[in-house]
């Protein structure tokens, strides 16, 4: 990139002005990842201070039974395999009930699309989880989910959400956008749930008030042009319903052999080389220069690693995914030695050694507590990355 260029793009980020598609593109060509991380980082502290946002939560996925066999997913199972599994709704409250410890504020409910379950299973679902966790808040279901729930109900996608709201779900997750480009959409996803259904069910949602994540799978077969339409489409989303809270990129992981079967169920990877720690980092960047009506970006440490995840704290995220204890759709794929759980002194530690104060919020992005930040006597805190 050239000198007058990045003189350009630094007035535009500094007078608060839109980037463009041309900029987005731009930005990711440029190999300058110091300039990039320090540039985001003054978006993100213009926006959130000093404060790394985190919560303590817990994911539960009651099926793995899948209709869709989608390239990248190591998490689906057919029925009649042996490792399918669909819980009963007394199994998942008995299994919801057993994490509740350590004042966990929000449970994140993401399954399969299971052919046969019927849709009452959903909301009651929903319910029983409510009744038996009151205190806490029930992130679930994917918009590839809510279609799916459309087809086997015959009902609206707005008379779903009303009966899963009623039922106590607080907001949806971000799931199933993977990258919204044909081009690229068409070999990694084998659902029929693609931007127009996506963006529909969420607008919808938002106009039910509630406020929803949005997310993007990088680091595959994308180029990023598309991880740059990608962004912007959301962006657009955003300008009509600003229900958007967060934004989260997500790193696709490569396969390992699943030592149950010996199978491995990543089509893609014999094609793929999965993003480096400095794609990643570039990646956070360019997107927090990008969506500048995203209030938010996170960083979800069981995609990204411990380190990366620091790291990205000083490209443009300002939250960290919660004390996860078992993640089953990354963890059926990875073998890097990433963590199943941190607790939440593991979270406060991370934050605070990476140079910021720790805030942690419920699913609304309201402050539940605010703790002290880094010693400023101690050397050993980084500062930000320069490479």
């Amino acid at each position: 990139m050239d000198a007058g260029l990045k003189r350009d793009l630094e007035q535009k980020v500094r007078d608060g002005e839109r980037l463009s598609r041309e900029d987005g593109i731009a930005l990711y060509e440029s190999d300058d990842l110091a300039w990039l991380g320090g540039l985001a980082h003054e978006v993100r502290t213009r926006k959130n201070g000093d404060v790394v946002h985190f919560n303590v939560n817990r994911h539960l996925n009651m099926t793995n039974v899948c209709t869709a066999s989608c390239a990248y997913c190591s998490f689906q199972r057919k029925p009649g395999e042996k490792d399918a599994y669909t819980m009963r709704i007394e199994e998942a409250v008995r299994l919801a009930k057993a994490m509740e410890g350590e004042n966990l504020t929000e449970l994140h409910i993401v399954n399969g699309l299971h052919p046969n379950l019927p849709w009452r299973y959903y909301p009651r679902s929903l319910s029983e989880l409510k009744k038996a966790l009151p205190n806490v808040s029930l992130k679930a279901f994917t918009a590839t989910e809510i279609h799916h729930f459309e087809t086997i109900s015959g009902m609206s996608a707005s008379d779903i959400l009303d009966e899963l709201i009623e039922a106590g779900l607080e907001s949806l997750t971000g799931g199933g956008a993977e990258i919204f480009d044909w081009e690229v959409r068409q070999h990694i996803v084998d659902h029929r749930t693609h931007w127009e259904d996506w963006s529909r069910i969420h607008r919808l949602a938002h106009e039910k008030g509630l406020k929803t994540p949005c997310t993007m799978l990088y680091g595959h077969i994308e180029e990023p042009r598309h991880r740059v339409d990608h962004v912007l489409r959301l962006r657009e989303l955003q300008d009509e319903t600003n229900g958007f809270q967060v934004f989260i990129p997500l790193r696709y992981q490569h396969d390992f052999v699943d030592m149950k079967d010996g199978k491995v169920r990543n089509r893609l990877q014999a094609r793929t080389t999965m993003a480096s720690g400095a794609e990643a980092l570039k990646t956070f960047a360019v997107s927090r220069l990008l969506f500048d009506n995203v209030p938010h970006v996170k960083v979800f440490w069981v995609m990204h690693g411990l380190h990366t995840t620091q790291l990205a704290l000083q490209h443009g995220a300002d939250d960290m995914d919660g004390s996860v204890v078992e993640y089953k759709i990354t963890h059926d794929a990875d073998n890097f030695g990433t963590p199943n759980k941190l607790t939440r002194e593991d979270l406060l530690d991370l934050i605070r050694e990476a140079g910021f104060r720790p805030v942690e919020r419920n699913t609304r992005y309201e402050a539940i507590r605010e703790y002290e930040g880094p010693d400023p006597l101690l050397r050993e805190t980084p500062q930000a990355m320069r490479v």
